[in-house]
């Protein structure tokens, strides 16, 4: 696959129809879940501090992140947006209005959007909503690059721009749509055979955009992963999977679906838990049983039948898990809303399939 980036010779790849991205060999990139480890990063530091200055200058820094991350803009775009700039009603930012350049409207998912709206009506009340040195930001984010276990040559603004033209690459949206979208000023001969108008682009990224944010969210028992460890037996083999939430799933699957799958490590599948294989412990009841899964969180609501009753837990990081158990043993229990538990399912409950992107 050609570059996205005249600028960026190096940055080469390889897709075919199995999904597969090929980034060459010495390019600097993150992969989805290494950004995801660094917003969180981003978060902690926001809020580990009881000083309502820092926290709001803090924030600014988590904001210009998460917009460079999901945009792929050019750090100066960003410190030169105004709040004007910001349509919190279609969910866009106007990227290059105060330059010479054409401008360009970008999506962004809907808790960024959310997020901005707040900054804006508590901090920001005047236009100029990133009023900060460059060299002050860039030292900010190789603050956190340290605390992820990473040089900051991987956490520089121009490797997060490219990082999301990989994950946009990785994830098939056509390549002159993402030209467009990051704002190239001469585009390669491949894109010279596509046209998008400026509507194309906004419908095809808020698709995405929206798969996108379901992947962080996790539909109740499914969960997006990456598969970081992988055993082969003879029949079947063991899958471990890292959850964008950071959770260890392992899963039992036949060699003959690993190979029709073509999963090895790095692969990026979902996970699927059928709500009666999952089991509810308390508190302190999970140590003694078999199961491989093991997750804690807090029962958020109860659904009691004559029969079966339905338990939802929201997990530690977020995201539900329901689990289906019978009206004896929720009685047996005496589980009650906002009780501290354990869901546990075995590897052969987890059902891995290829995410549609």
């Amino acid at each position: 696959m050609a570059s996205p980036s005249s600028k960026d010779n190096n940055f080469a790849g390889k897709a075919s129809g199995s999904n597969v991205f090929t980034v060459s060999p010495g390019v600097k990139v993150l992969d989805t879940f290494q950004l995801a480890e660094l917003e969180e990063s981003f978060r902690q530091w926001t809020q580990d501090t009881s000083r309502q200055d820092v926290q709001q200058s803090r924030q600014r820094i988590l904001l210009i992140f998460l917009l460079i991350r999901h945009t792929g803009a050019r750090l100066h775009e960003i410190l030169n947006l105004k709040s004007e700039d910001i349509i919190f009603e279609d969910k866009v930012v106007r990227l290059g209005s105060s330059s010479s350049r054409s401008p360009r409207t970008v999506g962004i998912p809907e808790d960024l959007a959310r997020d901005l709206r707040q900054f804006v009506s508590e901090y920001s009340p005047d236009n100029d909503l990133f009023h900060i040195d460059p060299g002050h930001v860039r030292r900010k984010f190789y603050e956190r690059a340290h605390a992820c276990g990473l040089t900051k040559d991987f956490v520089n603004p121009s490797t997060l721009r490219r990082s999301r033209s990989v994950e946009l690459l990785r994830a098939n949206l056509p390549l002159p749509a993402i030209e467009k979208l990051l704002g190239h000023s001469s585009f390669s001969s491949a894109s010279a055979l596509l046209e998008f108008s400026e509507e194309d682009i906004h419908h095809i990224l808020r698709s995405y955009l929206d798969r996108e944010s379901n992947r962080r969210t996790s539909a109740r028992n499914m969960f997006f992963g990456k598969i970081v460890g992988l055993t082969r037996g003879d029949i079947q083999s063991e899958a471990v999977l890292l959850t964008l939430g950071g959770i260890n799933i392992s899963s039992i699957i036949t060699n003959g679906s690993l190979k029709k799958m073509r999963l090895k490590k790095g692969s990026l599948v979902t996970a699927e838990i059928k709500a009666p294989t999952v089991l509810i412990a308390g508190a302190e009841g999970a140590a003694d049983i078999s199961a491989e899964n093991r997750v804690h969180g807090v029962v958020q609501e109860i659904n009691s039948g004559r029969v079966n009753t339905e338990v939802i837990m929201t997990l530690e990081e977020g995201t539900q898990l329901c689990a289906i158990i019978t009206t004896a043993s929720y009685k047996r229990m005496n589980l009650r809303t906002g009780d501290q538990a354990w869901a546990l399912f075995g590897a052969y409950s987890v059902v891995l399939n290829i995410p549609e992107f």
